[in-house]
């Protein structure tokens, strides 16, 4: 394989070598294009414009700053290929953010498909998303595509690609305090690796399928903090899917997931999906006006040693509500679950959200605040009662080092207002 990928490589370096003379022009102004190889830094605060589809070699990596701004072309719609390794380090004031022109960020385009995504190969060994956007993307694959080339991802032309997919089980992937939006499809489609996922924020994505996070087996992972928000499909799909090693186990707690599951035509969507001998372990989690609470593929069991518990369930209808009760439409139980029987049940008291906003309503209100007044009695709901992956952390090449965040012992992801 590894042979087959550097003649591929080859090939594809013949055919964009004219365009490769693009790479870092105009460095003094801050504003370069790219296509190709490419690697090494993009420095703090400059602008890249991405004009075919791009490719960081094995045994190399890219490391992206600060405030640096990434423009995908509408027309090429490119790839971001990862052979070797990708750096995406952004702060709350500065993030990096992977976008398109402006504008091309119309109503219109809503749910993208207009670039392809950051496609992290099994030779990519770490990949980092902190303080990053992702936006626009979810393009479809065809025969002309480097990750078809490559026989990356799914292999095929029609696909639709996710904002990041990942597959080195012996991988390292941290992706924290990013936001993924406006996506044609899944927001992420992990296949392996040593895993964090935490404090960030998915919304505004999927048409007709798509999930928040998706992983497969030859993960462990620990998912925690994140906010999602009416996702076309579920907020967290578990599987063991793959055979591969290790079996995938994902432990997920402190997550807000609202309004999930509701624009999918199937009865499959709704919050978390649990299929094909995953372990899982889920607490402290507001599901707030969901599709559906936690489900399982009635033919492919969870892993048996999976645990539920200490999650909070709110519905604003009747209808909701019943979709929550375990044992109808293969909902799981858990146990100390907030779990109600009437409409409104469970107020979590968010600090500002209209509990009544339509459950198919796709756009986050950039005033509405999901955090938890300081009288909600989900404040006292949560339990610190167990053991996460990453506790002692993972460090990196360069000598970063990411902990998954401590459980709290309130449901959901943000607290209260300080």
């Amino acid at each position: 394989m590894k042979k087959n990928l550097s003649i591929i490589i080859a090939v594809i370096a013949l055919f964009t070598a004219c365009e490769k003379a693009n790479i870092n022009v105009d460095t003094s102004g801050q504003e370069e294009s790219a296509i190709g190889e490419v690697s090494g830094v993009w420095t703090k605060g400059s602008v890249h414009h991405i004009k075919g589809d791009i490719i960081i070699p094995e045994g190399k990596s890219l490391t992206i700053e600060e405030g640096v701004t990434v423009i995908l072309d509408t027309l090429k719609k490119p790839e971001i290929v990862v052979l070797g390794d990708l750096y995406a380090l952004g702060t709350a004031e500065s993030p990096v953010l992977f976008t398109i022109e402006e504008s091309a960020r119309t109503e219109q385009n809503k749910f993208g498909a207009l670039w392809g995504g950051i496609l992290a190969a099994p030779t990519c060994g770490e990949l980092v998303l902190d303080h990053t956007i992702l936006e626009y993307g979810g393009a479809m694959t065809s025969d002309i595509s480097t990750s078809v080339k490559l026989g990356l991802y799914k292999n095929k032309a029609g696909e639709g690609l996710p904002g990041l997919w990942f597959s080195n089980v012996n991988g390292k992937l941290i992706v924290q305090n990013s936001i993924f939006r406006h996506f044609q499809e899944d927001c992420t489609y992990i296949e392996g690796g040593k895993i964090i996922f935490a404090n960030n924020t998915f919304h505004t994505n999927g048409v007709t399928g798509g999930e928040a996070m998706n992983f497969k087996s030859g993960c462990l992972a620990d998912v925690a903090y994140n906010l999602v928000y009416s996702v076309n499909t579920n907020a967290l799909k578990l599987s063991n899917a793959g055979d591969r090693t290790p079996q995938a186990y994902i432990i997920a707690y402190n997550n807000t997931l609202v309004n999930t599951g509701w624009r999918r035509p199937t009865a499959k969507g709704g919050s978390v999906w649990l299929e094909a001998s995953v372990r899982a372990d889920l607490y402290n989690n507001i599901f707030a006006n969901t599709r559906f609470g936690i489900k399982r593929d009635p033919k492919k069991l969870e892993d048996a040693r999976s645990k539920i518990s200490h999650n909070w369930y709110y519905g604003y209808d009747q209808a909701t509500v019943d979709q929550f009760q375990p044992g109808k439409n293969d909902v799981v139980g858990g146990t100390e679950e907030t779990l109600g029987n009437k409409a409104g049940d469970n107020d979590p008291k968010f600090v500002n959200y209209p509990l009544n906003t339509a459950m198919t309503n796709s756009t986050l209100a950039r005033d509405w605040d999901f955090r938890l007044q300081g009288n909600s009695p989900a404040l006292k709901a949560g339990t610190t009662d167990f053991i996460r992956h990453f506790a002692k952390g993972l460090t990196l090449a360069n000598g970063l080092t990411y902990t998954s965040p401590a459980p709290a012992n309130y449901a959901g992801a943000l607290g209260t207002k300080n």
